[in-house]
């Protein structure tokens, strides 16, 4: 109703004129054109009939919130139609590297970190910015002196409640998916539909979900000196790229030698269950670091490290520190992607390394990182024990060609499709590398120890179309979105060089993601802090579960007492 009587008084205006002068006639075109435009871009990036209604809202909700401001249509139009655009852009921007679209929370949540990763690796963008505003400047005050014609405040008011209520409707009636944000499509109306949940969610429980009170603390003061019964090993943690034992699927055919990489020292094969299906590493760098589940971030679990950096103190590094350590992470990309140098400072990491400080080029090979985990343990272990947090690259997506075939000589294709053909090749690259690493720990620190864990972040992007290729992809996204742990299973493996790991009795075979810091802590013959000994008891009481154990509650209780010990902060 309030766009039709914005339009009806430019129509009325015109009707009792005599004359329409070209300046008038001109601008009237000029704002058809741009109605026109937006209309063309709904028709190209939205799908569904809801989300051209969301996109349609809000074309309708710029345009009156600039009237509004301004009165005049014509530069409404015009700043609204540069709006929609720049969401559009940035958001295939991010698609084409993250393979996410644009989220409102990417604004909720804004950081230095963010706008330093995305200048690192499109230095150009700032340039262009400026070189546009340049060019839009005039022309919006040539608009702005042209346009002859006006709205009422009072139109434009309730023009804008109008289409914020529309769109907000449809939003809450029709929620996005979360996997629906890595489809390069619905760019406004998506980005719309997660500024209404996330509205909603952050108002009714904030970013994180936690108990409202519970009883009992940790009596962090109690805590005591680190005292262990022997000499520390030096902790290396392995973060295995989209790694997970394929055998899962049926009708892959693997080699003769593929399951003994997936074991532990004793034999056994021990399965993680993460948070993430195919892509966010992050999720599972939260819980390996922290100890806490990213799924208590509902909604916002996305962003999971950005919200954590500086908020989230508690963890296995810190907990590390007590007892002597010295922490240093091994990262393949910038730092500043998804917050990963500010959280994992948070969470106590002393010296962080990232692809640029260790001179890395691309994607690097197992041996590249490795290679810097043995540097770092030459030139600091006479400070004493050391703890390495190293992350694995080359199984990487995509695998569509092949990476490094120089390095794989003799190997013999077994007959799958393509990309899994070369995903496995690339995990045998990885054993090798690997096999190659616990070499050289034994022949260049014959008198250190080492306490070694490996682990799969997530499944690869592809394992979701094979763990059940009966399945359609609708059914499938039903799955992962009522977390089948199919969907989210892969493997860790506690290894040994030089010692023997002290008590494995929490390595359960089935294991949720954040109980890996307390695993590694008994291994390493470590005495557990106070927060550690009580969610050993929730170990125990949910059998290998956290967040998964009661409907969340036990993770729920967790947080609130790490809350009311000071450990989180502003959550």
């Amino acid at each position: 109703m309030a766009m039709l009587s914005a339009a009806s008084a430019l129509i009325n205006r015109l009707a009792f004129s005599e004359t329409i002068s070209r300046r008038d006639a001109a601008t009237l075109s000029l704002i058809v054109v741009l109605h026109v435009a937006a209309l063309a871009i709904m028709a190209a990036t939205e799908i569904s009939i809801l989300q051209k209604a969301i996109f349609l809202f809000t074309w309708g909700l710029f345009n009156f919130f600039w009237l509004g401001v301004l009165r005049r249509p014509a530069i409404a139009a015009a700043l609204s139609l540069a709006l929609i655009l720049a969401l559009i852009v940035v958001s295939q921007f991010k698609h084409d590297k993250l393979l996410m679209t644009v989220n409102f929370v990417d604004l909720m949540i804004l950081d230095s970190d963010t706008i330093t990763f995305f200048l690192t690796i499109y230095p150009d963008l700032m340039r262009k910015a400026v070189i546009a505003a340049f060019v839009a400047v005039p022309i919006l005050a040539l608009l702005w002196w042209l346009d002859p014609f006006r709205v009422r405040l009072r139109i434009a008011a309730a023009g804008f409640s109008l289409c914020l209520l529309g769109a907000a409707g449809i939003s809450i009636v029709s929620p996005m998916q979360p996997h629906e944000a890595f489809f390069s499509d619905g760019y406004v109306s998506k980005f719309v539909n997660s500024g209404v949940e996330a509205i909603l969610e952050f108002a009714a429980r904030g970013y994180m979900d936690s108990d409202v009170a519970v009883a009992g603390n940790f009596k962090l003061a109690a805590a005591g000196a680190c005292q262990p019964a022997a000499k520390l090993p030096h902790i290396i943690l392995i973060l295995d790229e989209s790694s997970f034992d394929i055998t899962a699927a049926p009708g892959i055919k693997v080699p003769g030698d593929y399951g003994p990489h997936f074991r532990s020292f004793d034999g056994k094969a021990r399965q993680l269950v993460v948070e993430g299906a195919g892509g966010p590493t992050w999720f599972t760098e939260y819980a390996v670091l922290t100890g806490l589940s990213a799924r208590s971030f509902g909604r916002f679990s996305y962003f999971v490290t950005r919200i954590a950096a500086g908020r989230v103190e508690r963890g296995l590094p810190r907990s590390l520190d007590r007892c002597g350590y010295h922490t240093t992470t091994l990262y393949p990309a910038r730092g500043a992607f998804m917050s990963a140098r500010s959280f994992q400072k948070t969470t106590g990491i002393d010296r962080f390394l990232d692809g640029k400080d260790m001179g890395s080029s691309g994607i690097e090979t197992d041996s590249f990182f490795y290679d810097q985990a043995a540097r770092v343990i030459e030139r600091e272990r006479s400070n004493g024990p050391q703890f390495i947090f190293t992350y694995l690259a080359a199984n990487h997506f995509p695998w569509d060609h092949t990476y490094r075939a120089d390095l794989t000589p003799d190997w013999r294709n077994l007959g799958n499709p393509p990309h899994i053909e070369e995903y496995l090749r690339r995990q045998s690259l990885s054993v090798q590398d690997y096999a190659a690493f616990r070499a050289r720990l034994r022949h260049d620190f014959p008198t250190e120890s080492f306490l070694l864990v490996r682990f799969g972040d997530h499944q690869p992007d592809f394992a979701e179309r094979i763990i059940d290729p009966k399945l359609k992809e609708s059914q499938i996204a039903q799955r992962v979105q009522a977390f089948d742990p199919r969907y989210f299973t892969t493997y860790y493996a506690i290894d040994a060089v030089n010692f023997k790991p002290a008590d494995v009795t929490s390595a359960f075979d089935t294991l949720e993601a954040p109980y890996l810091p307390l695993v590694i802590q008994e291994a390493a013959g470590l005495p557990l802090d106070p927060t550690f000994a009580e969610q050993k008891k929730v170990l125990k009481r949910c059998q290998g579960r956290f967040f998964l154990c009661d409907g969340g509650g036990e993770a729920r209780r967790f947080n609130r007492l790490l809350i009311d010990a000071g450990l989180i902060k502003g959550l």
